[in-house]
C-alpha cells in the first residue's frame, strides 16, 4: 500500500474505515493536511479572534458552519467526525478520551476549525535536499510546549506549543526560506537553535509527539505548531473541546502550492 501516491480522498476512506491509525505524515504527498479544533457556537468567535492574533500558531483554512462536520472550502466530500485516524476529547481541560471517531460526541452546537498544519512544507523541504528526520525514523514529529505566550483574545490565552525538526547547520538558511513561503501553514521558523531560551529543557522527552535523533552537525530548528489550542484548552477549561491527537492530522483536497506565496 503507497499511502504517499494516494489521492485525499482514497487517505481519507482508508482512515474513515479504521484501516490507518498511525500518524499521517507522508499520505497523499502534496496535498495540505490540517489540524482540527471543535468547540461549541457560544466560544466560537473569542476562537477565531484568538486565531486571527495569532496566525503563526493557529492559521485558519477553513471554518465550518454551526452542526455541520463537512469542511466545504478545503473538502467538500469530507466527514470531520471520522476522517482523521485519531481524536482527542478534552473536558473542562482535562484529556478525558481518545477514539478513532467523533460521531457520538458531535452535536448541531458545535463549530470546527481546521488549522494549517507544518506537514505542509515538509515535501518542498524534502525536494530542497533537507531531510525529515520523523519521516525517516517512522515516528511521529516532536512537539514541545514554550515560555512563547500568544496573544489573548477573551477567554484564550496560553503557551505556544511549537514542533521540531533537525537541520544540517549548512541548510539552516534555506530552511527558513523554503518555509517562509508557507505562512498560512505556519511559516519560517519561531526559533533555531538552543531549546532552554523558549523554555524546553530537554529537547529529547517532547510534550507530544517522538523524540527523534539529533546527529552532531545539525541543529535544532522549531516551528509554531497547531496543537497549541490543545496547550490553550488546558488553561480555558471550555466544557468540551474535540481536537486531533497529535500528528494524526485531516488531509484536505488542498495541494501544498495553494498555500505558497510564490
Amino acid at each position: 500500500m503507497n499511502v504517499e501516491k494516494m489521492s485525499p480522498s482514497e487517505a481519507r476512506a482508508l482512515i474513515r474505515s479504521n484501516d490507518w491509525t498511525r500518524p499521517t505524515a507522508g499520505m497523499a504527498s502534496g496535498f495540505t493536511q490540517a489540524n482540527l479544533a471543535i468547540l461549541k457556537k457560544d466560544l466560537a468567535f473569542e476562537f477565531l479572534l484568538f486565531c486571527q492574533r495569532n496566525p503563526k500558531p493557529c492559521p485558519i483554512l477553513d471554518v465550518t458552519e454551526p452542526g455541520s462536520p463537512v469542511p466545504r472550502l478545503v473538502a467538500p466530500t469530507a466527514d470531520l467526525r471520522t476522517d482523521i485516524p485519531k481524536y482527542r476529547i478534552y473536558e473542562h481541560g482535562e484529556l478525558t478520551n481518545e477514539v478513532d471517531n467523533i460521531t457520538k460526541y458531535w452535536n448541531d452546537d458545535m463549530v470546527a476549525f481546521l488549522i494549517g498544519c507544518s506537514f505542509t512544507f515538509e515535501q518542498p523541504l524534502m525536494n530542497n535536499g533537507i531531510p525529515i528526520r520523523h519521516i525517516e525514523e517512522n515516528c511521529n514529529v516532536p512537539m514541545y510546549k514554550t515560555n512563547i505566550q500568544t496573544v489573548k483574545a477573551g477567554r484564550f490565552e496560553g503557551p505556544m506549543v511549537v514542533s521540531m525538526r533537525p537541520v544540517a547547520h549548512r541548510d539552516v538558511v534555506r530552511a527558513v526560506q523554503v518555509t517562509s513561503r508557507f505562512p498560512s501553514v505556519h511559516g519560517a521558523p519561531v526559533h533555531i537553535g538552543d531549546p532552554s531560551v523558549i523554555g524546553i529543557n530537554d529537547v529529547s522527552k517532547p510534550d507530544f509527539g517522538d523524540s527523534v535523533s539529533i546527529r552532531d552537525n545539525e541543529v535544532p530548528v522549531f516551528w509554531a505548531c497547531g496543537v497549541t489550542p490543545q496547550a490553550i484548552a488546558m488553561h480555558v477549561k471550555p466544557d468540551i473541546m474535540i481536537t486531533h491527537a497529535p500528528g494524526h492530522m485531516f488531509i484536505t483536497d488542498k495541494r501544498d502550492e495553494d498555500y505558497s506565496i510564490l
